[in-house]
């Protein structure tokens, strides 16, 4: 037997193949072909599966990115956060004020403009700014309203007021 390696396996060696020895250069890589990896570069895990060593952020433990790796955080943005829903109410309420319902109107935007202020203090929705918004049209619109029924009542008062002064007369 001229060959280095026995043909009956002893069991320190194990019941495996031999193992065929590494290529002491690197192969020549054809046109458009990318270089082959550094030793120790970072593989990276299957898909689906958690990196096995590194950070938890799938990158190499020495803190250098590998070349072609994906990052490891998902593509795309988080959903939007919801817009709360009393603070539409308010503002739309409150520019309906001014349209439709002039004192109800008002007021439904002034209570469900602070009931969505106090809301969005606790929870992560949106909206501030149209619940301000609803907020503060509706108090104009409350304070509009109660001059217009001042100035009502001073416009009637001041006819009553001339009619009794004229002399009637028939």
């Amino acid at each position: 037997m001229s060959d280095s390696t026995p043909q009956n396996p002893s069991p320190e060696q194990g019941a495996h193949p031999p193992v065929p020895p590494a290529p002491s250069a690197p192969q020549p890589a054809g046109p458009g072909a990318y270089p082959p990896p550094a030793s120790g570069a970072y593989a990276p895990p299957a898909y689906g599966a958690a990196p096995s060593s590194g950070s938890a952020y799938g990158a190499p433990a020495g803190g250098a990115a590998s070349y072609g790796a994906a990052p490891a955080y998902g593509y795309g943005y988080g959903a939007p956060a919801k817009t709360n829903t009393l603070a539409i109410v308010s503002l739309v309420a409150s520019i309906a004020s001014f349209i439709i319902l002039p004192f109800i109107g008002s007021i439904v935007g002034v209570i469900t403009g602070h009931m969505s202020l106090n809301q969005l203090k606790t929870s992560g929705e949106q909206g501030r700014g149209m619940a301000l918004a609803g907020t503060i049209v509706g108090w104009v619109g409350l304070g509009l309203s109660i001059l217009g029924i001042i100035a009502a009542i001073l416009f009637f008062s001041f006819f009553v007021a001339a009619y009794q002064s004229y002399p009637y007369t028939s």
